[in-house]
């Protein structure tokens, strides 16, 4: 099971209609995210900080959360700036954004309400800027692609593990799951 970036960022950005207007939005914003960014990585970190879990993950190396939040500055902006214009480069980096969370074992419970925390916060700073909600939505777009990598790197690195380690199909892995679901349902 190989994940084939840019396949995936057509499909998501089709599912969760991330649209031309959207990106246009976004660029024609690209400033003022740049100026919020630091403001967000604040709020999110302070978010996670709260969390027994993360905040052993966060403080398990030195300097990590300093590096982290340089990071989320960075992703914060390039999702106003497409960085190639939501294109190879796009796709690949939030590819491995998404096996970073893995990596260092960031679970999904923790992810998505990390997601929510960042989109209240904008949500807080459009409304004291007196931005339009049409940017709102379309950022919540592009933070939902976001968090489709990285919850795709959850499923991409287990089945290949189990997988590899087992030596089953993938068919008989998927058939597996099916019946598993089946019967916790």
């Amino acid at each position: 099971m190989t994940l084939d970036a840019n396949e995936f960022l057509a499909r998501m950005t089709k599912r969760t209609g991330f649209s031309e207007a959207d990106k246009s939005l976004l660029k024609n914003n690209a400033d003022w995210g740049l100026t919020i960014a630091p403001d967000m990585a604040d709020a999110f970190y302070a978010y996670l900080g709260r969390d027994e879990e993360m905040d052993a993950i966060l403080n398990a190396t030195e300097g990590r959360v300093h590096r982290l939040r340089e990071t989320f500055v960075q992703w914060f902006y390039e999702m106003f700036t497409g960085m190639d214009e939501w294109g190879t480069d796009y796709a690949d980096r939030r590819w491995r954004i998404g096996l970073i969370h893995v990596k260092v074992g960031i679970g999904p419970q923790h992810v998505v309400p990390a997601m929510a925390t960042v989109m209240a916060e904008v949500g807080k700073r459009l409304k004291a800027d007196g931005k339009a909600d049409n940017l709102r939505d379309a950022l919540s777009r592009s933070c939902m692609v976001d968090l489709a990598f990285i919850e795709q790197a959850y499923i991409e690195v287990t089945a290949t593990a189990v997988l590899k380690e087992t030596g089953w199909t993938e068919g008989l892995f998927r058939r597996l799951i099916a019946t598993g679901a089946a019967t916790m349902a």
